[in-house]
Parts: structure tokens; C-alpha cells; sequence
């Protein structure tokens, strides 16, 4: 055979052609877009917000005025064990609930989520104040997971029911399902939004910072929350 048969045989070349590059599809582009609207407003605000938000936490889970209440277990809690790989997913919820907001366009979006999301929160802390619960110590040595000190010192196992990381998480999962549509992105990104949503209420029981009973109430006040202010902002 001759030796020219041995050679890499190249694909024709033609001048005329031209390699467009691949763009983002139209509801990433949009996404991106709304992310940089009121970009300073959502950063001062979402930091002002949770400073506020934790000062009044902390101070409930150290100024009780009534007896506190320890909640009872379930068979769902000596269901799921103490998983510490969980703490991530746990800690995620504060990029979890970001996003809502950082996808509304206008100051009136932002100012109404905002009052919106800050009554579900002072609901949860009325209850806090008039109801104090706590869940039942848990039979581990902290020590030996030096991640949960931090998490020990700021989210206390107290002010448990109902718990309002679950609220939070169940409530901005609505908020961004109505977003997802509106960018018409794409079906997996629901799923995405609603599995990491259950990641997260389940990262509480297996973190053991809940019981089951305290993530059912939050679910229902942050679907309630949730119902309440969409129904309003359609209106």
C-alpha cells in the first residue's frame, strides 16, 4: 500500500464556513439579567434582613418567658440516625433562600417579598415568644464533630417547633417555582428546586437539630406563608 494510506486523513476546509460560539439558552440569559437588577438593594437587604432576623432568634433562645416545652419523639426520629455528611445541606439553606430574591426585577418585587417572608419569620418568632420548645438532648459527643460547634452556638437546639428552617426552605421552594416558570427554564430545574428543598428538611432531622413534628409545622407555616403571599402578589 502506499505510504500516503498510513496519513491522518484531515476533513475538508471551507472558507466560507464560520464557528459560531454556543450561547446560553434565552431563560439562563434572563436569569442572569435579574440577578443583576437591584443588586445592591438585595445584598444590603438579605444582610440586614438576617442580622435582624438572628438578633431576635438569639435573644428568644436565651430569654425564655414561659417554661419551654421538649418535644416529643417520633418513630420517624429513631428512624433516621445522626448523619453528619448532612451538615452541608443544612448550611445551604442560606444560599437556598437568596435566590428568590435575587430573581425579582423591582424594588416593589423585592419590598414585597421582603414583608412577606418577615412575617413568616415574626410568626414564627410569636411563637417562639409565647411557646418555647426544645428537642430532647441527643445521646453525642459534639466534640468529635468540630463542625456542629459553630451550628451549636448559633441555631441551638430551642425555639424547635415550628421549625423555621423548614419554613423558610418550603416557602422560598414556592417562591421559586413561580420564577422557574417565568423564565420558562426548563422542567429538571422544579425538580431540582423541590429536591433541594427535601434535602434540606430532611438535613435537620439527620443533624438532629429537629424532630419530625417540629418539620411538619414548618412545612405547613411555610406552605401557608408561601399560598398567602403568591395568591396576593397575582392579585
Amino acid at each position: 500500500m502506499p505510504d500516503s494510506f498510513d496519513q491522518t486523513i484531515s476533513p475538508p476546509v471551507f472558507p466560507d464556513e464560520q464557528i459560531v460560539p454556543a450561547t446560553p439558552p434565552h431563560w439562563a440569559r434572563e436569569a442572569v439579567y435579574r440577578l443583576g437588577q437591584q443588586w445592591w438593594l438585595k445584598t444590603f437587604g438579605i444582610t440586614a434582613f438576617m442580622f435582624a432576623f438572628f438578633s431576635g432568634y438569639i435573644y428568644l433562645l436565651r430569654h425564655a418567658l414561659f417554661p419551654v416545652t421538649v418535644m416529643p419523639l417520633t418513630a420517624i426520629d429513631r428512624l433516621v440516625p445522626f448523619q453528619p455528611d448532612w451538615l452541608p445541606v443544612y448550611a445551604s439553606l442560606w444560599v437556598y433562600v437568596s435566590l428568590p430574591p435575587g430573581l425579582l426585577k423591582t424594588r416593589r418585587e423585592l419590598y414585597y417579598y421582603g414583608a412577606a417572608v418577615g412575617s413568616l419569620c415574626l410568626a414564627g418568632l410569636g411563637i417562639f415568644l409565647l411557646w418555647p420548645t426544645a428537642i430532647p438532648t441527643a445521646e453525642i459527643d459534639w466534640g468529635q464533630f468540630p463542625g456542629f460547634a459553630t451550628l451549636k452556638g448559633i441555631d441551638a437546639a430551642s425555639n424547635a417547633c415550628p421549625s423555621l428552617h423548614v419554613a423558610t426552605a418550603v416557602f422560598s421552594a414556592y417562591w421559586l417555582q413561580r420564577l422557574i416558570g417565568e423564565l420558562n427554564a426548563p422542567r429538571s430545574l422544579s425538580l431540582l428546586n423541590w429536591l433541594w428543598c427535601i434535602a434540606i428538611a430532611y438535613s435537620t432531622l439527620a443533624t438532629k437539630q429537629h424532630v419530625a413534628l417540629d418539620v411538619v409545622a414548618g412545612a405547613l407555616l411555610g406552605g401557608l406563608a408561601a399560598y398567602l403571599s403568591l395568591r396576593t402578589c397575582r392579585r
